[in-house]
């Protein structure tokens, strides 16, 4: 017979998060991240950078029709993407070093999704309110004329900061104000409007919407980071041992001289030094815990949190950072500054909520001092990730400074090998594509050497040396006939040295090759 009660179903719908203000250092340094971050994005692409009359003057573009990449006074080539290469590379192993160091605060602080969620929930919170005006709005069945405006305000202005991110995008690609006036007059190309399209749309739903799923579900990364961190990484993290047991009637059994005293003692041993005394940690026995001789009135005595919740509505995830370390934590510290603020209201230390490391847990129940934060941050892992990525630099500071400014590379003609000319001299072809990487025309001196047998010649021209424009690769056929009877002329192969020269500033450069006789 089978069961008329339906199975239970296994899907729970997302619960939106309305994040209350918090005030605070960790709230400040995100603040200047975000304005600096989404500065750098927005504006990078109008500044000028003047490289001469025949090249493009935006500071920072991939030019991909001319396949260039021009940042600054550095110009990439295609052949040179080991530069883009070693870049992320060094991006990667900075992640690393980071993560390992102080956890997971890329994304806590510079995260694309993280600076765009935190600009929509500003957005959010100047049109419809703070935490409980946003939550009374959201629980609110009724679509009245006032809720109704609040959000279609709140999606304009989040449609209209998608649009300036997916346009500020597509400037990286061609010369912003050229572009810009080209979408204005809706005379741009279709791919500018389609990928300002999906950018829009994109930001308008992650940093809108998606916001918190994004970082469980989407991102790989907080699945990766514990392989990148352990029991030295600070991290943001909960003084149970402190705070426990908790309860809104535990309120102020320490009075506010007690408070200002633990304070003036912590300041007293310095920096790196333990912020308070040993607190008894229930269930445990005096041996487990030396504190715990201190007699069971203290050990009875309440915890410092309150439970007011306040690291709870703050957190952009929606976790309580006091049920430990989980994945959703981005460790932007924003509880830290929630609970520092009602610890100083209450008369209390800071530092319930702090950042952290796992290996001072056994000395902070003792009541010692935890290590210094620079040996938690100087230790094996994080040399050798620093040491990688200074290496990586290293090596692209080095490559980027020697190299020339005139390239030549050589294809020898393969069908046939040579040719027998008239006069019954031996001619071998090879095409030689030379590059002027300066910003305008030059005048480039072709030369060969080798037997003396040998001479060259240019196609189209009855000198050596050829016109190439600015920034530009030159694709020039070059022949190199010897004379009947001589050794080049007979051997199978001989070598041959073709050389460049800038006329202008004397700049040499050089391929070597092979020249192909009868005996080939």
């Amino acid at each position: 017979m089978s069961d008329s009660n339906p199975a239970p179903s296994l899907y729970a719908a997302r619960e939106p998060i309305f994040p209350r203000r918090v005030s605070g250092p960790f709230r400040n340094l995100k603040w200047y991240i975000m304005a600096v971050t989404l500065g750098i994005y927005y504006l990078t692409p109008w500044i000028r950078w003047d490289r001469g009359p025949s090249l493009p003057d935006q500071a920072v573009l991939l030019d991909l029709a001319n396949r260039r990449f021009y940042f600054f006074w550095i110009e990439i080539w295609p052949h040179e993407f080991y530069f883009v290469a070693g870049l992320l590379i060094m991006a990667g192993l900075g992640l690393f070093l980071f993560t390992s160091a102080l956890g997971r605060v890329w994304c806590g602080y510079a995260c694309p999704q993280t600076v765009w969620t935190d600009l929509f929930i500003l957005v959010e919170r100047w049109i419809e309110g703070d935490r409980n005006a946003r939550l009374r709005l959201h629980r609110q069945k009724k679509m009245d004329f006032r809720k109704a405006r609040l959000r279609v305000t709140k999606w304009v202005a989040w449609f209209l900061i998608g649009l300036a991110t997916g346009g500020a995008w597509v400037f990286y690609f061609a010369d912003a104000p050229t572009l810009a006036y080209d979408l204005v007059t809706l005379n741009a190309h279709p791919v500018a409007y389609t990928t300002m399209l999906v950018l829009t749309a994109t930001t308008f739903l992650f940093g809108g919407f998606a916001r918190e799923q994004i970082c469980i579900y989407a991102c790989p990364w907080p699945r990766i980071q514990a392989a990148m961190m352990d029991e030295d990484t600070l991290t943001v993290g909960y003084r149970e041992w402190r705070g426990e047991p908790r309860g809104k009637g535990n309120v102020r059994r320490r009075s506010k001289a007690e408070a200002e005293a633990a304070e003036q003692a912590a300041q007293a041993a310095g920096p790196g030094q333990a912020a308070y005394a040993g607190t008894p940690y229930p269930g445990l026995s005096p041996e487990a815990d030396p504190t715990a001789a201190t007699g069971a009135a203290e050990a009875a005595g309440p915890g410092d949190c309150i439970d007011c919740m306040a690291c709870v509505n703050v957190c952009p995830m929606g976790i309580d950072i006091r049920d430990g370390q989980q994945m959703e934590c981005i460790t932007c510290a924003l509880c830290i500054d929630a609970c520092d603020d009602v610890m100083a209201k209450i008369g209390k230390p800071r530092g319930l909520i702090d950042y952290m490391a796992l290996s001072d847990e056994t000395q902070e129940r003792a009541g010692k001092p935890p290590k210094n934060i620079w040996k938690h941050i100087l230790r094996p892992r994080t040399i050798m990730y620093t040491s990688l990525w200074s290496l990586v630099g290293l090596g692209l500071l080095f490559a980027l400074f020697i190299r020339s400014d005139i390239e030549l590379t050589v294809a020898p003609e393969r069908n046939p090998t040579y040719v027998t000319l008239s006069d019954g001299s031996i001619r071998n072809t090879y095409d030689v594509r030379l590059r002027n990487k300066h910003g305008e025309d030059r005048v480039f001196k072709l030369s060969i050497k080798g037997d003396p047998a040998m001479r060259l010649q240019l196609e189209g021209t009855v000198y050596h040396s050829v016109n190439v424009p600015a920034d530009t690769a030159l694709l020039q056929r070059v022949y190199i006939v010897a004379a009947k009877g001589s050794a080049p002329a007979q051997t199978d192969a001989t070598p041959v040295r073709i050389w460049v020269e800038d006329l202008i500033n004397g700049e040499r450069a050089h391929k070597d090759t092979t020249f192909n006789g009868k005996g080939n």
